[in-house]
Order: structure tokens, then sequence, then C-alpha cells
């Protein structure tokens, strides 16, 4: 009886490994993989390996301005980029599941401080399918990139994933579509 419990379990296990290594192929509705404009190389996407949420910090939720290599753009309370997302409408999110393990929404329980440089004014939230609220800016709803690790990182910008292109903001809530400006070693 062990032996077939053992068995089954093996059994059980590698249809599970083979059913989420399906769901993560490029076969399927939703791209998995980014592809950057300029290099041409892919950017997979890897879920995050702790299980506290994307947007969970010790300091309290703020939208701020940084100037970057592309200029002066919205980052978060920790100094970690946003994106606006093309496919979005305004105040609607159009990333969900998989977009949404790539992209992790910046969501908050209430509505964020306006840091120096940002209009407070564009700042609102919208609620996502999930029911959690997501910040926006502008009308448009902001997202970090799971492949930017530090503050400074915009591994994201022109990206083009999950149905649409990807951008930083600027403080004015447009997104920056110019070529990065030479800043000597990129980063902040």
């Amino acid at each position: 009886m062990k032996r077939h419990t053992r068995t089954v379990t093996a059994l059980a296990s590698a249809l599970l490994i083979a059913t989420a290594a399906a769901g993560c192929s490029n076969g399927g509705g939703d791209n998995g993989s980014a592809s950057g404009t300029d290099s041409g190389s892919e950017v997979e996407a890897v879920p995050a390996a702790s299980s506290s949420s994307p947007s969970s910090s010790s300091s309290a939720p703020a939208v701020d301005v940084k100037n970057g290599k592309f200029g002066k753009m919205l980052v978060d309370e920790n100094g970690m980029t946003l994106y606006e997302f093309d496919k979005d409408t305004k105040n609607k999110s159009m990333c969900n599941g998989s977009c949404a393990t790539a992209w992790p929404p910046f969501t908050v329980k209430s509505k964020p401080a306006a840091g120096k440089g940002v209009k407070a004014n564009l700042i609102t939230m919208t609620k996502r399918d999930d029911g959690s609220e997501q910040v926006t800016y502008n009308g448009r709803p902001l997202y970090r990139f799971e492949a930017d690790k530090k503050s400074g990182d915009v591994n994201g910008q022109d990206v083009n994933a999950f149905g649409a292109k990807w951008f930083i903001m600027n403080p004015d809530g447009n997104k920056v579509t110019t070529q990065p400006q030479n800043n000597n070693g990129g980063g902040y």
C-alpha cells in the first residue's frame, strides 16, 4: 500500500509541475515574456519569492519624482520606477493574472502622499478586478516591474508585453517615449 501511495503522489507531483510549466509557456494568450525594443532580448518574468504584497513597505505609500536617465519620472516611496500600460483605459487596469505577476500593480490601502514635484490632484485610486485599490496618475493605473531590482532601474521602459507597451511616466502625467539622456552611470 505504501508503494502505491508513493507512486500516486509522484505522478500527481509530476502532473502538477507539467501543468505549471505549460501555464508559464509562451503558447497562451498572455505573453509570459517581454522583449525590449532596443535590444531585442527577452526578459522573463520571475514570480516574487516572498508571499508579501509587492506594494508593502515599511514607509507610508507615496508617489515621488526622481531624475533618471529618461529625465524626471514617477517612483514609489522606495524609489522604484512606476509604469503605465498602454492597454489600460482611463482608471481601468487591463493587467491581471500573469501580467500582474510580471508588472505588480501599485496597490495601497489609502491614497498615497504626493512627493515634491508630484501633482497631488493627479493622484487617485481605482478598484481592480480583485477588489484591491490601485494608484492612478492622470487616470493611468501605475505598476512596478518585476525585473527592476533596485532604485533607478528602468528595465520595463518601452517593453512590449501582454498586448501593449509599457512606459515610465513624468510628473505631468504623460508617458515618456524619448531616448535616454546621458547621465553618466544610469539610475538616479
